[in-house]
């Protein structure tokens, strides 16, 4: 039984941004960009919104719009997703969420909708919670016809993760540490659930798929926090510091504060931040160390290990912190689909993103084994291994 990806999808802005164009605002040049970051290009949304981008990339993995990959011919129908997973930062409106703002677009009138929060590692985050509410569905099948009884959850069997960003309105254009990392961007992917029968017979839309050992799935998945006590990765609420008219001891002042109260509300407008803020050097001790802790926790849990992977597909956050990790590892840059030089960093998007440039590629077949890392704010990270 598991989780099988049959469709997969992104989308990115039309605007490009060169390194050249950056220089123009910033204190920077194309010759000190690259060889620390390994950018060339970042898509920026001027008139695109999440929502263009999450529904765009949707579209694309349910095959509804070219440029995606199905694992079968013909498009995959979006009534019959059960529920749609949006890992995003940028959600075009608190709420509705951004997950129910694409399943408006797309059709999905059947499916559960909410947003994750936990920066870039949303790619594995995403996977891995649809792979687990998947799993406990199909466990309450089994247990309802054992016993004749309803089901006590969803029947969920589809689910559509779809990761949408538009970190340009978080990223501080003056401050060139970040403003020349980062890009706007969304990836999609379709989950199917498959029993042992349906493996063996045929999945949801009757087509046969092999049993056994090599059967397509997520073979395994990771997860962790650390506690940023250090603020290394940051982005303050932009409501956080809003003024409301009672105070605690029952007076206001004219502006809604007590006297009390004014002086720690100052300080925190002071220090209240609207723009994302990183502690460059923390931030590449903490990802080298979990991308590579997370990469082996995942393939030890799967029963496999580097040698068994044929493609790495991990978050695009800067192509030194792959090729150190690479290096630790052993293993060649040839093994990792590397996109960050033309889309930058896109957060949660990223490594979906990838993974579809490397279906698209042919550079991943049925079959083939994908590991998938990522690492971001929280701090969390995490790592799922995939047959396709």
């Amino acid at each position: 039984m598991g989780s099988v990806i049959i469709g997969s999808g992104r989308a990115l802005p039309a605007r490009i941004v060169t390194n050249d164009e950056l220089s123009e605002i910033v204190d920077t040049t194309d010759e000190w960009i690259v060889p620390r970051t390994g950018i060339h290009t970042r898509h920026v949304a001027i008139e695109e919104t999440c929502t263009d981008l999450g529904t765009q990339a949707a579209l694309r993995a349910l095959g509804l719009e070219e440029g995606g990959w199905q694992r079968e011919a013909g498009a995959i129908d979006a009534a019959t997703l059960d529920m749609i997973i949006c890992p995003t930062l940028t959600a075009d409106t608190h709420f509705p969420s951004e997950a129910a703002r694409i399943r408006e677009r797309i059709g999905a009138t059947n499916a559960v909708c909410y947003d994750m929060s936990c920066a870039c590692s949303g790619c594995v985050y995403g996977l891995s919670t649809a792979d687990l509410i998947m799993a406990g569905a199909a466990f309450a099948r089994q247990e309802a016809a054992r016993t004749g009884g309803p089901m006590r959850c969803n029947d969920v069997r589809r689910v559509l993760v779809v990761a949408a960003e538009r970190l340009s309105k978080l990223v501080d254009w003056e401050e060139r540490a970040t403003c020349i990392l980062f890009g706007d961007g969304a990836g999609a992917v379709v989950l199917e659930w498959r029993d042992e029968a349906e493996a063996g017979a045929g999945g949801a839309d009757g087509t046969a798929e092999a049993a056994g050992a090599d059967a397509p799935g997520i073979l395994s998945s990771y997860m962790e926090n650390t506690d940023d006590v250090d603020r290394t990765l940051w982005c303050d609420s932009a409501f956080a510091s809003r003024e409301v008219p009672f105070a605690a001891d029952g007076t206001t002042a004219a502006d809604g504060t007590s006297a009390t109260d004014a002086p720690r509300l100052a300080a925190a407008d002071a220090e209240s931040d609207p723009y994302m803020r990183m502690a460059g050097q923390a931030v590449f001790k903490f990802a080298t160390s979990a991308m590579i802790r997370c990469t082996e926790e995942a393939l030890t849990r799967a029963g496999l290990t580097t040698d068994d992977v044929t493609l790495f597909t991990p978050h695009q956050a800067n192509e030194r912190i792959i090729r150190y990790a690479a290096k630790k590892m052993g293993l060649p840059m040839e093994r990792f689909q590397v996109i960050i030089d033309h889309v930058g960093n896109v957060s949660g998007a990223s490594a979906l993103i990838a993974l579809n440039e490397a279906l698209c590629e042919g550079k991943l077949q049925p079959g083939d084994i994908a590991c998938m890392t990522a690492f971001g704010g929280g701090l969390t990270a995490g790592s799922c291994v995939i047959r396709i």
